[in-house]
């Protein structure tokens, strides 16, 4: 599939005229922008971006060298009582002991108009608070007063940075429009720095190279024997610096769609990633330039490489694990259920040991890293080819470009004369090439000991079953008596299990009464619910008053009744985003429907067939009557995990007509 060549897609804008001149200064709102009740171009927008200016400029510092020092500032428009939320803002930093980042908010006022007349009102210091998003960040947030329809907030805040390999990213698009967004960028010529655009719609760019000067000053102590001074110098050091504006103006907000992986990896954006430095005197360093030389960079962090060289710890229990199991099957099956049992994941990801595998077996506890590493040393040792695959998670966004930042976890890969067998003992259903959703994000990176790499096709190929068996009776006032087995496999099964554990059975139960229908439930079950290489299966009788209709002396029913599908997930005219089903499906129905005695058929829905071209599904729907008795027979299979743009059209039409006939319905008659 050719997903890589969307984000080079471009959407050609129709630029309007301006219905509101805009003054890009802080504090100077207008009251045209106050009256304003809609924006002009998205009627439905909930607020909009008016502008939004950042500089992310390297500065010097006398003791600490080059640092990053971020300015941004914001003016939002609120429409709507939906847009409220954009009266609350964040800004994450990095808050590490080799990193410490700070933020800082200022001039954050609202403004609303007040009998014609503008009305300001200051945020308040109990308006802005600190909050921690994990060990490694935390987030400065405010929120603003006095927020109602039509009010428009402004704000400031400025990141500090001690690094001076980092440019934050810059998103030029939001979920609201953004009338206009600017991005500058400036450093030294002893940086280079790779910019990287992602997205559909892209801003203009200028680049300008100037000429700055440093003075650094030191101090020498000497004298001639008798008396000692300190005598100060200065030294001036001539740079070229590069500055790099991006300005997008009247960018459409950013919508989403049904199976969307992450909206995020279609924004409009743009990031920076250090390529090399070179100062005076000194020899090139080279970064990420790289796929190879990222992860070669990356196996040999202390948190990563050298915790895979560790075995000790685990060896004893091991050995008695594998005592007897010679398959690589069994061996990969029991190391696999021995980490997930003893060592519980402790929400954080990352692909560096925070622990380190050693303190996380003994303590039973640990990050996505001190497990998947201590999985993969366990499987190594037991003789299998094992080495860790590099993954950037769903909410992370797609791994598209080189660089340290782009993966976010880690699994297991165990190489076999089948291909790779991917493995993750962070999530307690997880089988063998059955990973948590969360990883399921296009592509991952395997990383072997001699530092060499290879790309990873993180999507499953094999189908994830859905099979449901039903026979029901209907009696002559409509009401129907049933019973249902339903089997899941693989992902589907995974997600039930999920449901399973979410509500107590009865909270269950009831939820799935009320979702098919009203119906009332009786003799449920559940088969291998703990038993994860086998399907998960739940059975139950059920009756129902509800699931056929009675007009003019005949009975109308959906032989599906509440498994059917009634609403196309797919709508738009036009698709911007790749559909992402995550896994490939087959859903199947075998159904055995009693009509009451004094009842013919009157009316069955045809049978028929859909084939999407390149095997990329098929929809199959068969219907026989046998005297009183009617037997359906359904299938709707989806081939690919993920479906292009290209192929959006023909996918929308299948789902058409694959819901139109689902709630086709019998109609029965009297004899």
């Amino acid at each position: 599939m050719k997903i890589i060549k969307l984000f080079s897609l471009s959407v050609i804008l129709l630029i309007a005229p301006k219905a509101i001149s805009q003054d890009f200064r802080l504090g100077k709102v207008s009251v045209a922008e106050l009256e304003q009740k809609a924006h002009p171009k998205d009627t439905s927008a909930v607020a909009a971006i008016l502008y939004k200016k950042g500089v992310s400029r390297m500065e010097f510092d006398q003791n600490d060298g080059f640092y990053m020092l971020t300015d941004v500032e914001t003016r939002v428009k609120i429409y709507k009582k939906e847009g409220y939320d954009w009266a609350n803002q964040a800004v994450w930093y990095y808050n590490t002991n080799n990193l410490k980042e700070r933020v800082f908010f200022s001039d954050a006022v609202t403004y609303n108009l007040v009998n014609g007349k503008i009305e300001k009102t200051k945020l308040k210091s109990d308006g802005s608070f600190d909050e921690v998003l994990s060990k490694y960040r935390g987030q400065k947030k405010i929120t603003m007063p006095n927020i109602k329809e039509g009010s428009v907030i402004e704000f400031r805040y400025t990141v500090r940075s001690p690094s001076d390999a980092m440019i934050r990213d810059w998103d030029f698009q939001s979920s609201v429009p953004v009338n206009y967004s600017e991005f500058k960028v400036a450093y030294p010529e002893y940086y280079v720095f790779k910019p990287r655009q992602k997205g559909y719609v892209f801003p203009k760019i200028t680049t300008l190279k100037s000429p700055k000067s440093i003075t650094i000053t030191s101090k020498e102590r000497g004298g001639n024997g008798m008396v000692a001074k300190t005598e100060f110098y200065s030294d001036k050091v001539d740079y070229i610096e590069t500055e790099v504006t991006y300005v997008a103006q009247d960018f459409p907000a950013l919508k989403d769609e049904s199976f969307v992986n992450n909206i995020d990896n279609y924004k409009s954006s743009v990031e920076h990633e250090l390529s090399l430095t070179h100062f005076p005197n000194r020899p090139i360093k080279e970064y990420s330039t790289d796929w190879n030389s990222v992860v070669r960079t990356i196996y040999e962090y202390e948190d990563f490489g050298p915790e895979l060289n560790k075995t000790g710890y685990f060896e004893e229990d091991l050995k008695k694990l594998l005592a007897g199991i010679t398959t690589p099957e069994e061996k990969m099956w029991v190391i696999l259920n021995h980490v997930k049992s003893n060592v519980k994941w402790n929400g954080y990801t990352g692909y560096g040991c925070d622990s380190g595998v050693k303190k996380a077996y003994k303590e039973k506890t640990g990050n996505i890293a001190d497990i998947n590493l201590m999985l993969t040393a366990m499987l190594r040792h037991s003789g299998l080819t094992a080495n860790p695959v590099l993954v950037s998670t769903r909410s992370n966004g797609i791994a598209l470009f080189p660089n340290r930042t782009a993966f976010n976890y880690v699994i297991a890969a165990v190489e076999t004369p089948n291909g790779y067998i991917l493995l993750d003992a962070t999530d307690k259903y997880s089988t063998p090439n059955v990973l948590p959703f969360r990883t399921l994000n296009w592509m991952g990176r395997l990383i072997r000991k001699d530092g060499s790499s290879e790309e990873i096709d993180l999507m499953p190929k094999k189908a994830s079953n859905d099979i449901v068996f039903m026979n029901y009776d209907i009696d002559a006032e409509g009401h129907v008596k049933g019973k249902t087995r339903r089997q899941c496999s693989d992902y589907n099964a995974m997600i039930t299990r999920e449901n399973f554990e979410k509500l107590k059975e009865e909270e269950y139960l009831e939820k799935l009464e009320n979702n098919s229908g009203k119906i009332e439930i009786s003799e449920y079950s559940r088969t291998n619910e703990k038993d994860l290489l086998a399907p998960a299966i739940e059975t139950y009788s059920f009756t129902g008053n509800n699931l056929c209709e009675l007009i003019g002396g005949k009975i109308y029913v959906n032989p599906m009744l509440f498994f059917a599908k009634d609403k196309n997930p797919f709508k738009q005219d036009v698709r911007e985003y790749p559909v992402d089903f995550g896994y490939p499906f087959l859903d199947k129905y075998n159904i055995t429907i009693k009509i009451p005695e004094g009842y013919t058929v009157e009316t069955l829905p045809a049978a028929v067939a859909y084939n999407m071209e390149n095997n990329l599904g098929s929809f199959k729907f068969n219907i026989a009557a046998n005297d009183n008795v009617l037997q359906l027979s359904i299938a709707h299979q989806i081939n690919e995990a993920i479906v292009t743009t290209e192929q959006y059209e023909m996918l929308k039409e299948y789902y058409k007509g694959m819901i139109e006939k689902q709630t086709e319905k019998i109609v029965l008659k009297r004899i």
